[in-house]
């Protein structure tokens, strides 16, 4: 089945889509990025986007040049996806959700609406980002030039759940299938199969047996 494309969409060239693909309107594939002369972003020429089979990329959203989606992700309303970014198959990026570049995310994966995923990121498979959710990679928050040697956003591991509005601080790691609560403040790593709550984030209880993965 070949791929839809609506007449207000923008395809850059060279872009390639997958069967059945669906780009709704207003949405643009294959973007180049416009970076600041300030901007720590890597410069180097971009590969086409690729977009996998049976993907919709909905009204509105941005994906950038240089990534890489498998089959079947939904890139909803408004969202964006930056530069190198690879999304692999079944993932779920909500409405006005931004992944920035650089990122990685694992299968089936589910991003919710306004949630931010910073640069230098890596989500595993079946992880689950509520809404409003912040990701961060620079304690240095843009001063002195140590922080491009450590800038790095969280790693988040298979099966871990991040609850809305959480914020996760630079370079920590929530394990396997750990449960950041609502409003929580990560600001050092979270065990796996732990529930942490609280600012700053701290270790409640286990998780439920019944909640983990193949329970």
């Amino acid at each position: 089945m070949a791929a839809e494309i609506h007449s207000t969409a923008v395809v850059h060239p060279g872009t390639v889509l997958g069967e059945g693909v669906r780009v709704l309107e207003h949405a643009v594939v294959g973007k180049q990025p416009t970076l600041s002369p300030r901007s720590t972003a890597k410069r180097e020429p971009l590969a086409p986007a690729v977009v996998g089979d049976g993907c919709v990329i909905s009204t509105g959203a941005i994906v950038f040049a240089g990534s890489t989606l498998g089959s079947r992700v939904i890139v909803g309303d408004q969202s964006c996806v930056r530069e190198r970014v690879t999304v692999a198959d079944d993932v779920v990026i909500g409405r006005g959700a931004l992944v920035e570049n650089d990122t990685t995310i694992g299968a089936r994966t589910r991003i919710q609406a306004d949630a931010y995923v910073t640069a230098y990121s890596t989500l595993e498979e079946d992880v689950f980002v509520a809404p409003c959710v912040v990701t961060t990679n620079d304690n240095f928050m843009g001063r002195t030039e140590r922080r491009l040697e450590v800038m790095r956003g969280p790693t988040i591991r298979r099966g871990a759940r991040v609850g809305g509005g959480a914020i996760l601080c630079p370079g920590i790691e929530v394990g396997e299938e750990a449960f950041v609560g609502a409003g929580a403040v990560v600001t050092k790593d979270v065990p796996a199969r732990k529930v942490v709550v609280g600012s700053p984030a701290r270790v409640l209880r286990d998780v439920p047996a019944d909640e983990l993965l193949g329970a």
